[in-house]
C-alpha cells in the first residue's frame, strides 16, 4: 500500500512539473488552457515566471517527499494547492459557478488527497532528517 501511494504522490509530482515546465516553454498556449488572456510581453512573463515557480515548486517538493519517503517536504504542494483550491472557492461565492468551475478543483482536492495519504504514509521517518 505504501508503495502505491509513493507512486501516486510522485505522478503528483510529475504532473505538476510537466505543467509548469508548460507554462515556462509554452506560455501563450498554457494561459489559453488556464482561461488566462496574457497582455503583451510583460502579461506572457509573468505567466512564464509565476506559474512555472507555483507548478515546479510544487512538483519538486512532491517528488523529493516520495523519492525519500518523507512526510515533511509534501506541506509545500499541500498548501500550494490548498491556497488555490481555496482561491477557487472565494471565486464561487463571489463571481458565481459556470460550467468549467469544478473540473480544477477536483484535480486539485484530490492532489491534496494524495498529498496528504503520503505525510500519513511516510510518517514513520522522522521530519528533520
Amino acid at each position: 500500500m505504501k508503495q502505491a501511494i509513493r507512486a501516486a504522490v510522485m505522478l503528483v509530482g510529475l504532473f505538476n512539473l510537466v505543467l509548469g515546465f508548460a507554462f515556462l516553454i509554452r506560455p501563450a498556449e498554457m494561459a489559453a488552457k488556464f482561461f488566462i488572456v496574457p497582455q503583451g510581453i510583460q502579461g506572457l512573463a509573468t505567466i512564464r515566471a509565476d506559474f512555472a515557480a507555483l507548478f515546479v515548486t510544487g512538483g519538486l517538493f512532491a517528488l523529493y517527499g516520495a523519492w525519500n519517503r518523507r512526510a515533511a517536504p509534501l506541506a509545500v504542494p499541500i498548501i500550494l494547492l490548498a491556497i488555490a483550491l481555496t482561491g477557487r472557492c472565494i471565486t464561487l461565492i463571489v463571481d458565481g459557478v459556470v460550467p468549467t468551475s469544478f473540473t480544477p478543483m477536483m484535480v486539485e482536492a484530490v492532489m491534496i488527497a494524495v498529498l496528504i495519504l503520503g505525510t500519513r504514509a511516510f510518517a514513520t521517518r522522522q521530519w528533520g532528517r
